[in-house]
């Protein structure tokens, strides 16, 4: 008899330890992974949306986290804070991005892998036509992957990679007058 009350505890105390153990996360339906991929996507394409008015800089700052490092790697370098993105981002609409005539910004291509409720990657390719300064034809291009991550119900990113697409040919006009400026945002 004097084993039971004993027995008792063993039970009631791996029951505790299994009611407080790692709970698993029910599986996401796809209608969910839709909404976060649609919820990213109008995200982005809102962000770099350089014909809506307004301050294009701080449009493009709100997909990061308010506060925080987030990194970064574009033209070869790495940042790790949200000043020196921010900086890179300013530089970029200033010696680019507003003397851009007639821009439109277009996504060739969006992939989101929806990891988790509180994390996706997005991965696109897109290509700037816009008319320099003097009025002739020229177009930016490039590739970016954005890891994605929900803190306090915000999506942010925390981490990407931006890439510009090479001038292919020597005689395109595309890459003309504006080649020697960076065309990323970052630093």
């Amino acid at each position: 008899m004097s084993n039971v009350p004993r027995l008792l505890r063993i039970v009631a105390g791996a029951l505790l330890l299994g009611a407080c153990g790692a709970r698993t996360e029910a599986p996401m339906s796809d209608a969910e992974r839709t909404a976060i991929a649609d919820t990213l996507r109008t995200m982005i394409v809102s962000a770099y949306d350089i014909t809506k008015p307004g301050d294009a800089v701080a449009r493009m700052m709100s997909l990061y986290p308010p506060t925080g490092n987030v990194v970064s790697a574009s033209g070869g370098r790495v940042s790790v804070s949200r000043d020196s993105l921010a900086a890179g981002i300013r530089a970029f609409w200033e010696y680019v991005g507003q003397n851009m005539r007639d821009p439109k910004w277009t996504w060739d291509e969006m992939h989101v892998d929806v990891l988790s409720r509180d994390a996706a990657v997005v991965t696109a390719a897109y290509h700037i036509p816009h008319k320099t300064p003097r009025g002739e034809p020229h177009t930016i291009a490039g590739a970016m992957t954005v890891a994605f991550q929900r803190r306090g119900g915000r999506w942010g990113v925390v981490q990407e990679h931006l890439s510009d697409l090479a001038a292919s040919m020597p005689d395109d006009t595309t890459a003309r007058d504006m080649s020697s400026m960076p065309a990323e945002h970052h630093h």
